[in-house]
C-alpha cells in the first residue's frame, strides 16, 4: 500500500527530536543533530528538508526476522557500505566493503542499522555534496541525534513498515515559521 509520511520537528531550525506521522498511526523520531535545514550539505548533520520516497528495507537477517512491508526488502551483508565521499562515482550508492572511499559500513556492532530504509534523497540524479545516506533507522538507547537520518523506535519501525508499499514516501516539513 502507498502512503504518505509526514515528520515534524518539534521546535525551529535547530530541533532534533519530532513526530512521524501517517495514516496508521504516529510515533516520536529523532533527527539530525545539525537540525532540520533545506540547504543539506554533506557532514552537516543536517536532517534535509522535501519529499522522498522509499526505496527499500535493508535489515540484519542474523538479528532479526526481516519485517513485514510492501516495499523491497534486503538483508545487510556484512560487507556492505554506503558510499558517503562527494568526490567518489559511487557517492551516495551503495558499494562493498572494503571500499577505497569513505563510506558507512552497514553491518554494524549497534542495532541502529538492524533496520534501515533507504530514502530516495540525492539519488535521482546523486548530487556531489548535497547528503549521502539519509536513512530512516532504528534510534539509539539515549536517543541521541543522528547524522542526518530519520530514527525510530524498534516497534515503531516495524508497525510503520508493515503499512508501506511501493510508492510510499516520507516528507520532512521545513521548520515553522516564528
Amino acid at each position: 500500500m502507498s502512503i504518505e509520511i509526514t515528520v515534524t520537528a518539534d521546535g525551529g531550525t535547530a530541533a532534533v527530536t519530532g513526530r512521524l506521522r501517517w495514516p496508521g498511526g504516529e510515533a516520536p523520531c529523532v533527527l539530525g543533530r545539525g537540525g532540520v535545514r533545506a540547504d543539506k550539505r554533506e557532514g552537516d548533520g543536517a536532517t534535509p528538508v522535501g519529499r522522498f520516497p522509499l526505496r527499500r528495507v535493508m535489515w540484519r537477517a542474523d538479528r532479526l526476522p526481516a519485517p513485514e512491508t510492501g516495499l523491497p526488502v534486503q538483508a545487510i551483508a556484512e560487507d556492505d557500505g554506503w558510499c558517503d565521499e562527494p568526490r567518489d562515482p559511487a557517492y551516495n550508492r551503495p558499494v562493498t566493503r572494503p571500499y577505497p572511499a569513505s563510506h558507512e559500513e552497514m553491518w554494524r556492532d549497534d542495532h541502529v542499522y538492524d533496520i534501515v530504509v533507504a530514502m530516495g534523497h540525492n539519488d535521482d540524479p546523486v548530487v556531489p555534496g548535497l547528503g549521502s545516506a539519509v536513512f530512516l533507522h532504528l534510534v539509539r538507547p539515549d536517543r541521541a541525534p543522528t547524522a542526518g537520518c530519520i530514527a525510530l523506535a524498534p516497534g515503531d519501525m516495524l508497525r510503520l513498515l508493515k503499512d508501506c508499499g511501493p510508492g510510499s514516501v516520507l516528507s520532512v516539513a521545513g521548520p515553522a515559521a516564528g
